[in-house]
């Protein structure tokens, strides 16, 4: 794969990249609406497949909060087409890597010495390269490590690159108002969070110990000296990224196994912790030969105020949902309700939020829940669909719900995904027992 040199981290030569893309983007339309002329029986596979092809490319070499995009939408499968899908996963964990002078610059500016006075080896060639950074693998006294390395230029292009979304993103979700900043700013603050390594390194060790008693989850041992604010070096762990494993995993019940540990996992955190970690896709998560889970990414972990953790999960109880005045008064409480709204919003609102929280919260339902159930997935895939062909929505005001729901939410949608990619089945209370 091509290395890159140089990362474009200016406003006017990023937003000239984006224009780029657009405008090949506007191409296909032409190329496609033209060949539908001729063959009226033509579909959008396609359009969906240059189109991919074209936005991912513009955005690989951008690299960053551009980049973290697609990885996000790629984790989407509900919505988004599967040529979109397909292409934006490679975001996940293979994108041109940094050259090696690159890099090497890189480790004399953040940590004083070039990588070979630091460990007994470094391979110059990235084994692993996504939207933040990329990883290389390296030796120090017997030990294999992996050390990740930031791109240059990452943490000063997020608010300029935010400023460019910002007015597609009010115009696709229909997001009005002052209140509108609040969801911006939650967002820049975490993609600026996650380019702290410092951070990162700190979340590693404090989440690695305080899950370390979840059977079937491992964690990397860290290494605090030969790590900065843009490396961090930690514990070479060898395994198969989990969208690898679940690819071809006949074992139904390794598939069950690492998946009641990510299940709980997840559950510990959300309800004993009240933080999670909220970037749930597959270049996060290793299976070890031994059918461990290993989580090896902490740069994004999502802290849960209680104010939003009360009411969240009040809803995901069947009796709540089914009583029309509380219902009611937690939609208030987590804005999804506004005191602004008129009565057709109300009701609107209302009713499209009882249809999704009724379908979504169903694994909290039981004792056990069974994520290869393909009619569950189906129905929220079809629910996506309804609300993407809504004339009436796109007409109400998409200012809703507190601004913690975009990473709650997200982190729910990543790990109902890699639980129905493992096809697992899991038991949904058993993350009480590490609870003391």
């Amino acid at each position: 794969m091509k290395t890159l040199d140089k990362i474009p981290t200016g406003k006017i030569e990023r937003a000239g990249q984006l224009v780029k893309t657009g405008i090949k983007v506007g191409s296909n339309y032409v190329a496609y609406y033209g060949e539908k002329i001729v063959n009226p029986t033509l579909t959008r596979d396609k359009l969906n497949e240059s189109n991919a092809e074209d936005i991912y490319d513009g955005l690989k070499n951008l690299k960053g909060s551009a980049l973290k995009v697609a990885q996000m939408l790629s984790m989407d499968k509900s919505i988004m087409p599967q040529a979109y899908v397909d292409k934006f996963s490679l975001s996940q964990f293979s994108v041109p890597p940094l050259s090696a002078p690159l890099v090497r610059k890189t480790f004399k500016k953040y940590l004083g010495k070039y990588p070979e006075d630091l460990y007994d080896s470094f391979t110059p060639d990235a084994k692993n390269a996504a939207s933040i950074g990329q990883v290389h693998k390296a030796t120090k006294n017997g030990e294999k490590l992996a050390v990740k390395i930031q791109y240059p230029g990452v943490a000063d292009s997020i608010s300029s690159d935010l400023a460019l979304v910002k007015p597609f993103a009010t115009r696709m979700f229909n997001i009005k108002g002052k209140d509108s900043e609040k969801y911006f700013k939650e967002v820049e603050d975490k993609l600026l969070e996650e380019t702290d390594y410092v951070l990162e390194l700190k979340q590693s060790l404090e989440v690695s110990e305080w899950c370390k008693n979840i059977e079937n989850l491992r964690f990397p041992k860290y290494y605090p000296e030969f790590s900065s604010e843009k490396i961090l070096t930690m514990e070479w762990i060898e395994g198969e990224h989990l969208s690898e494993f679940a690819a071809h995993n006949k074992d139904r019940e390794k598939g069950d196994k690492i998946g009641q540990a990510l299940w709980d996992f997840y559950m510990y955190q959300m309800h004993h912790l009240k933080q999670v970690h909220a970037d749930p896709h597959p270049g996060n998560f290793l299976i070890d030969k031994d059918s461990n889970l290993v989580a090896i990414d902490f740069g994004c972990i999502k802290h849960v105020p209680n104010e939003f953790y009360v009411p969240y999960f009040e809803l995901a109880k069947p009796e709540v949902i089914d009583n029309p005045k509380l219902f009611n008064e937690k939609l208030y409480e987590l804005e999804i309700l506004r005191s602004d709204d008129s009565k057709s919003e109300i009701l609107y609102f209302t009713k499209i939020f009882h249809e999704l929280l009724s379908l979504f919260t169903k694994p909290f339902h039981g004792e056990n829940f069974d994520f290869s159930d393909e009619v569950f997935f189906g129905k929220i895939a079809q629910m996506g669909e309804d609300f993407a062909k809504d004339t009436q929505l796109r007409k109400m005001n998409g200012n809703r719900g507190s601004k913690h729901f975009l990473y709650i939410n997200r982190t729910f949608f990543g790990l109902y995904n890699l639980l129905h990619d493992l096809k697992a089945r899991v038991e949904t209370r058993s993350f009480a027992k590490y609870i003391n």
